[in-house]
């Protein structure tokens, strides 16, 4: 898919008008600036690519923590259906999924917690740049995190619950803040013992624990694409 057509049929003024309308909260880090569409488009026609979805049939995706939308919107372009979840503390994002017509289900992950029921099952689960795992910062700065039983409660919920028999659950986190990686030796043998197939920061799981799944990666260049 080729970015520059996608950035083409969005309204970029109207979209950085939404970033007046809702400015940055208090002590937000600017660094994450959701208006910039360039930027946003193409590192999420990289996570459809590295999901083979420029070239699968039309899935049913959820996107956990959803943010602004811009996932979900690509996915639409594709050809699939996606619903979002998230919670509702960023009015930006508000304004962002209601621009590109994203539909979202309001709620939070908890830990030790089922998600609400969406009523249907899904081809694809998604969860990019996941935090909801972090609990509460420590007076050094670091986080407190789930431990491997509130990811196994969390993983086997979303594949008993929410993943048809052939779906997938990827999750991608971020650098730990030395940069080091988000998998511990701990977590890495945590979420290999799930099934899980570990690519740098992106965790693939199949809703059979027994099978692990491939990603799929496209040797096209982002720009050649559509």
């Amino acid at each position: 898919m080729n970015s520059r057509r996608i950035l083409a049929g969005i309204d970029r003024i109207e979209l950085e008008t939404l970033r007046e309308r809702y400015p940055y909260r208090p002590n937000a880090r600017k660094i994450n600036a959701y208006e910039d569409a360039a930027y946003w488009i193409g590192v999420n026609v990289k996570r459809a690519q590295d999901l083979w979805l420029d070239r699968s049939r039309p899935l049913q995706i959820l996107d956990l923590g959803c943010g602004a939308g811009y996932f979900l919107y690509l996915c639409r372009l594709f050809g699939h259906d996606g619903l979002g979840f998230d919670t509702d503390e960023e009015p930006f994002f508000r304004g962002t999924t209601d621009f590109f017509k994203v539909r979202r289900v309001i709620g939070r992950i908890e830990p030790q917690t089922p998600l609400p029921d969406l009523g249907r099952k899904f081809d694809l689960v998604t969860g990019h740049r996941v935090c909801f795992h972090r609990l509460a910062r420590t007076e050094n700065g670091e986080w407190l995190e789930w431990t491997p039983a509130d990811w196994e409660f969390f993983i086997k919920d979303v594949r008993t619950r929410f993943l048809k028999q052939e779906g997938r659950l990827l999750l991608e986190f971020n650098p730990r803040p030395d940069g080091s990686s988000f998998f511990t030796d701990e977590l890495r043998a945590f979420f290999e013992s799930q099934g899980a197939r570990i690519f740098r920061w992106k965790a693939l799981l199949a809703a059979d624990p027994n099978q692990r799944p491939r990603f799929k990666q496209a040797s096209v260049k982002v720009d050649k694409l559509l």
